[in-house]
């Protein structure tokens, strides 16, 4: 997005080159302004989508239209947008090289039936300049007129004519300039193009190897499971927490209490109406003091929960709490905590 605004604002690479060695005029500072203002936009945009996943996108907005937007957003708002402005308008492919790691453990990835950038050395070696309608073949020439096109247009600045080298970020742009130059001269295209190593060297090349049935089984396992995940999430979470100051309550008649606090994130898309019940202690009475009705898609709500039971035992004892939506039973999620008595 960033490269292609660049074009449509500041032309090809050469207008680019051309611009940038300019002195400064009105029609210049215009573009960089345009260029960068746009940049900044799309930098802005997706630094708001990135905090969308962790707060609801409908009240960000809301907040940002409202100029009451929480600090911390804001700020991840403003680191997000700087990242991305700085990253794709001036380190661009040095992230690659520096900061990405594919480039450093390709080489383990790939064999000789990988598809790769690559240049055909058999047939473009020896290399050297021409005229278009020259006889190269009868002086012993390749198909390469070494004009560097490829290497000029690489944006990490490698010479694929050396090999596929830990750089190449795979934009294909030396394929494009050299079939560029090979419509000119009338020759064949794919002197650069996407082959594998077997192909090069005039041998068979296998797409199910080994290797590719390997990793496809670790893709297809881990879809499996990022799926089943997905599947299986559950949409209320249950937190129980004891009351610290008093571990239990003598009441009248035998009477035992025991207080907690029960926090309750709502992690479905709607508002809900919970319901809290009490297992695994006979003749209990269940008591919620909550903070609100309903909790909201997104956030968390305290409940103060009070258990009073006539015990016929001494120490602690296992009870599990469970926690439905009124309005959804498939919305639920028990948790176990302890009843303590003297």
């Amino acid at each position: 997005m960033f490269l292609w605004i660049e074009r449509r604002v500041e032309g090809s690479r050469v207008q680019q080159i051309r611009l940038d060695k300019s002195s400064w005029s009105i029609e210049k500072f215009t573009k960089k302004l345009v260029k960068h203002g746009a940049w900044l936009a799309v930098s802005f945009v997706t630094a708001i989508a990135f905090v969308a996943y962790f707060k609801p996108i409908e009240h960000l907005l809301a907040e940002l239209m409202s100029f009451s937007v929480h600090p911390w957003p804001l700020f991840w708002i403003a680191f997000f947008t700087v990242a991305t402005y700085s990253n794709a308008g001036w380190l661009r492919e040095q992230v690659c090289l520096h900061m990405c790691p594919y480039a450093r453990f390709q080489s383990a990835m790939i064999d000789l039936n990988t598809l790769v950038i690559s240049y055909d050395a058999a047939r473009g070696e020896p290399r050297g300049g021409r005229k278009r309608d020259f006889d190269y073949r009868a002086q012993g020439l390749g198909d390469c007129i070494n004009c560097t096109l490829c290497v000029q247009v690489c944006p990490t600045g490698i010479d694929i004519r050396d090999g596929l080298q830990y750089q190449c970020i795979g934009c294909a742009a030396c394929v494009d300039a050299c079939d560029g130059v090979m419509d000119k001269m009338n020759y064949p295209k794919g002197l650069i193009r996407y082959t594998t190593d077997n192909i090069l060297q005039r041998r068979q090349s296998r797409i199910i190897r080994p290797r590719s049935v390997i990793y496809s089984a670790i893709l297809l396992l881990l879809i499996g499971a990022v799926s089943y995940a997905i599947a299986t999430k559950n949409l209320v979470e249950l937190d129980i927490m004891r009351d610290r100051n008093v571990l239990y309550r003598v009441a009248g008649d035998g009477i035992i209490e025991n207080t907690f606090t029960a926090r309750i994130l709502n992690k479905d898309q709607r508002d809900h109406v919970y319901r809290i019940e009490l297992s695994g202690l006979p003749d209990s009475e269940l008591q919620v003091n909550m903070q609100q009705s309903a909790v909201t898609s997104g956030t968390i709500s305290d409940a103060t929960l009070t258990v009073r039971a006539k015990v016929d035992f001494h120490g602690s004892r296992e009870i599990s709490v469970l926690i439905t939506a009124q309005d959804d039973p498939q919305v639920a999620t028990e948790t176990v905590t302890t009843f303590i008595a003297p």
